[in-house]
């Protein structure tokens, strides 16, 4: 072999260990990339989670929340049956029983007990839903009847049973009637 044919050979084969090497070193190339945007999606994957976490936490601590705010439901709703009676019982005595000393005492302790009644409403977040004189609104009063009236039509002239709200939430919305133009 000439000196050429060896040099030329050995050219060859130096050239072939560069695209060798180059092949070798893209495929690194290739590979740390893959693993750069893995580790870039695993990233986002654990922020996601985290977020998750977060809003996890945030809604039981709210629905532990509510479930504390609102856990006399029940009980309030049965307990208003008590104050619709205490306040039936106060109406139907007539005014000149109101007067007769005999009766004077039983009517004191009724009213007695309905304000303190009405006091404990007030301590738990129940208020009365407001009615008379006001739009009818679906969200706290329940139209029973609608009476003809000169009053705005929808505007509400008779109520017929008190509605409730504990805090924000309806107990029971107030029974109500509806006024309407005249025939």
């Amino acid at each position: 072999m000439s000196n050429e044919q060896n040099m030329e050979e050995n050219q060859n084969a130096e050239t072939a260990e560069a695209v060798a090497d180059a092949e070798a070193g893209g495929g690194e190339l290739d590979r740390l990339g893959e693993l750069e945007a893995d580790l870039v999606e695993a990233k986002q994957a654990v922020l996601y989670a985290q977020a998750e976490v977060q809003n996890v936490r945030r809604r039981l601590e709210k629905d532990a929340q509510d479930a504390r705010t609102y856990a006399v439901t029940g009980f309030a709703r049965d307990i208003l049956s008590v104050a619709d009676n205490m306040g039936r019982a106060l109406d139907s005595v007539p005014a000149d029983l109101r007067e007769d000393e005999k009766v004077k005492g039983l009517l004191l302790g009724i009213e007695a007990t309905a304000r303190e009644l009405t006091s404990v409403f007030e301590r738990h977040g129940i208020t009365k839903v407001t009615a008379l004189g006001e739009a009818l609104d679906p969200n706290r009063h329940q139209a029973m009847v609608e009476i003809p009236s000169d009053a705005e039509p929808g505007t509400i002239i008779q109520e017929m049973q008190v509605g409730y709200m504990l805090k924000d939430r309806l107990l029971r919305p107030a029974l109500v009637g509806v006024a309407k133009k005249p025939d």
